[in-house]
């Protein structure tokens, strides 16, 4: 999707901000803009190490994490062992694999944050200050205001905690200070962002997070609650946090030649089609529609959690408590509605976003922490040995029971049936052979984790017997957590992921379907690709300009458009939206290009206009229209068409001259005033129309494209997209960046002054 938006960017050395490669054209705010004035990309690049995403991601996790339990004043040994735990949680290589960069950079940014914020609550305000405005910039770039939002809801969360506590201790003045620091540097944050987050408000409004203008639909100013919580994780699913393959893992899972499924498969169809059968076993039982991997914290890390709840005291304690609780409850999303509404209703924002079990990454990082936390207090001996000891053999009796129950009765609770599995109900030797090894699955990983929460707990247990030494401690801790989060990690992300660079070059190559549309040299013209899932894939806008595409935040009115328009085969819909080309399946299976004589062009005169009331109007009369003669005009913008008598010139011309995503040129020509309208998708915050270099009107007609009025004679019509947003706010960013800059200098040189002797 970002190919044309980078492709300009390294032929004209700026930012398109515009692209026409998918769903017809939308803002490229969402998709692969460089902003201006966003030099904390310069720190972003050092927490990487310079290395290449998403390398540099897992980087910058381990990197930020350890970090944070520095600041804890953790010793660097088991800082190590959390940095591991954090960055090697599966959610984070799930997501690589998936391909979700922008989600795994802010998710690795999501510690140093905190970090900065419990600095500032230390009362090392300066230094504290400064790196929660380096940490929020970063994490605000990183572009994924799902995942900061999740991270503002922890924020919020120990706020309150810290601020109980300071009413119970009568330090409420040091609070305020504490929380107007934070405030302070969430404030220069925002602004070093400011081209961002103003155009992603700005396009917000227009986007399918939006509130639509169709009478049926202005219920919800955000999503709607089916979609938002689609992806909701199952209560008992959430055993995964535990045991990994409680849920069967993925979709689309492999499975060995040993399984049950195999030998079914094997027996009543064949031994070739077993094999490829298990390559991408639906051995997933959960109730999400489907799944890439469970979410795994680690049987360590978990189990040292529940140990956490023993040994640890005070706020810290209750804000891990309370994040995890409320992560947990959230990400069960239609699971627990009542709960899910509160936040859906209530809290601003949250209904913009969607998948909610993604929100299990504010437990993934409270239970890390926690977890580490527990075995500081054993480190730091701050309670007798008695008490840890009782406290330890508490926290196996419960997690490792847990397991132990499921390895001895995996079928305590569940009989491994998946109702998304109806499509299979004639086969039931076939479902018996899944739900087979679904429960073996679940014992195995039982089993796995008894192993090695019982390593842990031998670990600290003959650490509190004197017979063994803080090193080896640590480094028992760290290779355990690696070696269970590395294992884990390698069944969603591995070899398969990993190919020669010269293949990833050639990752897009044409089929023939491609290179014949590419035969066609014009400006600008539109495919549709049924080969593929039209709207949930932006494979196509590597090589064309589709009519499709994939993208979380389309606009609204093009969505409305495909749900009452092209999802029906409305040939005049595609013949507006200037669709060229087809690609479907030939009788060989093979991508096939059909090319489609009614496509109107990028531009045309229509001899007639229809006014209708609103946008439910608008969007019907499209059905059973002639696009070629007439337009549909929304009644808000009549006012531009007062004192227009349609006198259609059957010998006039409208061309295409020049085409860039930001910029359209055409030559026009007629006898007298023409309508004319263009295959453009209209959006209103941007685009500027010139006719001979002056400033002209244009509305949107046809529900998403744009029309204007075009005077007779020779003419050139223009269309340029100069957002405010852009120029504006990259001038308010660029001083923002200067003064972010300044606060590091500053606040690094007065620690550096506190710790210099004095010379006297």
């Amino acid at each position: 999707m970002s190919k044309e938006i980078s492709d300009f960017r390294d032929k004209y050395h700026e930012e398109a901000l515009w692209t026409n490669s998918q769903f017809g054209g939308m803002p490229a705010y969402q998709i692969a803009v460089e902003w201006r004035g966003a030099w904390i990309k310069y720190i972003d690049k050092l927490l990487m190490l310079g290395l290449p995403e998403p390398a540099g991601f897992v980087f910058m996790g381990l990197l930020c994490a350890y970090i944070l339990f520095l600041t804890l004043k953790v010793d660097y040994r088991l800082s190590i062992a959390g940095a591991i735990a954090f960055a090697f949680s599966s959610y984070n290589f799930v997501i690589l694999a998936a391909g979700h960069h922008s989600k795994s950079h802010a998710i690795a940014l999501f510690p140093l944050v905190i970090a900065g914020v419990l600095m500032v609550f230390n009362k090392r305000l300066l230094l504290g200050g400064m790196l929660t405005a380096v940490a929020l910039s970063l994490e605000i770039y990183a572009t994924h205001l799902q995942i900061t939002y999740y991270l503002f809801i922890t924020i919020l969360v120990l706020v309150i905690i810290e601020l109980v506590a300071a009413v119970r201790t009568k330090q409420l003045l040091s609070f305020l200070k504490s929380s107007a620091i934070i405030g302070c540097a969430a404030g220069l944050a925002i602004l070093c962002n400011i081209s961002n987050l103003w155009a992603t408000e700005e396009y917000g409004k227009y986007s399918t997070r939006s509130q639509s203008e169709l009478a049926e639909k202005k219920v919800s100013t955000g999503l709607d609650k089916d979609y938002a919580t689609g992806w909701s994780y199952g209560r008992l699913e959430s055993m995964t946090l535990l045991i990994p393959d409680f849920s069967g893992g993925s979709s689309s899972y492999s499975l060995d030649n040993n399984s049950a499924t195999y030998k079914a498969v094997a027996e009543n169809a064949g031994a070739q089609q077993a094999k490829s059968f298990v390559k991408q076993a639906p051995i997933y039982w959960g109730e999400q529609p489907s799944s890439a991997g469970p979410t795994y914290f680690g049987a360590i890390i978990v189990f040292l959690f529940v140990l956490s709840l023993f040994v640890i005291k005070g706020p810290l304690k209750w804000w891990l408590i309370v994040a995890t609780i409320i992560s947990m409850f959230l990400a069960w999303g239609k699971n627990f509605q009542a709960f899910t509404d509160i936040f859906f209703d209530y809290f601003p924002g949250y209904n913009k976003f969607r998948t909610v079990a993604m929100i299990f990454v504010i437990a993934s990082f409270a239970v890390c922490t926690g977890a580490i936390l527990a075995v500081k207090q054993f480190t730091d001996a701050q309670v007798d040995s008695a008490s840890l000891k009782k406290s330890l053999l508490r926290a196996f009796y419960i997690v490792g029971g847990v397991c132990a129950v499921f390895l001895i009765i995996p079928g305590m609770f569940s009989d491994f049936s998946a109702s998304s599995h109806e499509y299979l109900k004639q086969y039931d030797w076939l479902l018996a052979a899944l739900r087979s090894d679904r429960e073996s699955m679940v014992r195995m990983d039982a089993l796995r984790s008894l192993f090695f929460i019982s390593i842990a707990f031998f670990l600290l247990w003959f650490y509190l017997k004197k017979k063994l030494k803080p090193a080896y401690l640590f480094t028992g801790l760290i290779a355990a957590i690696l070696l269970d989060m590395w294992l884990v990690d390698k069944r969603y992300f591995n070899n398969d992921q990993f190919i020669p660079k010269s293949r990833a070059e050639s990752a897009f190559q044409p089929t023939n379907a491609d290179l014949a549309i590419l035969q066609d040299t014009s400006l600008d013209y539109r495919v549709m690709n049924t080969t593929v899932s039209t709207f949930n894939d932006a494979t196509t806008s590597y090589h064309h300009k589709s009519i499709g595409g994939y993208h979380g935040a389309k606009l609204k009115r093009y969505q409305e458009l495909i749900e009452n328009q092209i999802s029906k085969n409305n040939i005049e819909v595609l013949n507006m939206l200037n669709m060229k080309y087809a690609i479907s399946e030939g009788q060989d299976k093979q991508p096939m290009a059909q090319r489609n004589g009614g496509a109107l062009g990028n531009a045309w005169f229509v001899k007639e206009y229809k006014v209708v009331a609103n946008a439910d109007s608008e969007l019907n009369a499209l059905t059973g229209f002639k696009a070629a003669e007439t337009v549909i005009v929304d009644k808000r913008f009549e006012d531009q068409l007062k004192g227009f008598t349609p006198q259609f010139d059957s010998s006039a011309s409208i061309k295409m001259t020049s085409y860039k995503p930001n910029d359209l040129l055409y030559k026009t020509n007629a006898s007298s005033e023409q309508l004319a309208v263009f295959s453009e998708i209209y959006y209103p915050n941007g685009w500027n129309a010139y006719v001979d270099g002056k400033i002209s009107p244009y509305f949107r007609a046809n529900y998403v494209l744009r029309s204007m009025r075009i005077p007779a004679g020779e003419h050139t019509v223009e269309f340029k997209f100069e957002p405010e947003v852009y120029r504006v706010g990259g001038m308010i960013a660029g001083t923002s960046s200067v003064l972010l800059y300044l606060l590091i200098f500053g606040s690094l040189f007065n620690e550096f002054k506190k710790k210099s002797p004095e010379v006297k």
